[in-house]
């Protein structure tokens, strides 16, 4: 792979585990209410709006990215964004990691490095 669409693929990683975790920030939390009242509260949230703003970015580097790449090697490449955004959660939002779950973090991990070995 050029250095061109390592580099995209990271950006690519960056925006959604980013965008994951800034929904994650603005739907969490007490007192935001329950059905349209809560939604209007996430909607003042700036978590939410950076979220909205790391999918747009993150879109035009997808796009980039796979005009470079076959599709079908894109597509499980960008199965690393799993792995990420569940580790991050773990880091940032203290969820909790199953037996199963770790299993499927390691098979998901290793199926991208021979995607990305070959």
């Amino acid at each position: 792979m050029s250095a061109t669409v390592v580099t995209l693929w990271l950006i690519n990683v960056l925006l959604d585990t980013f965008g994951q975790l800034s929904f994650k920030a603005a739907a969490a939390g007490h007192g935001l209410g329950e059905g349209a009242a809560r939604w209007k509260a996430m909607a003042r949230r700036p978590w939410i709006w950076i979220g909205v703003g790391c999918y747009v970015a993150e879109f035009v580097v997808w796009l980039a990215f796979l005009s470079l790449v076959p599709l079908s090697e894109g597509v499980l490449l960008g199965s690393i964004n799993i792995v990420a955004v569940m580790v991050a959660g773990r880091v940032l939002f203290n969820e909790k990691f199953s037996p199963l779950r770790t299993a499927g973090i390691l098979l998901v991990a290793a199926g991208v490095a021979v995607v990305g070995l070959s």
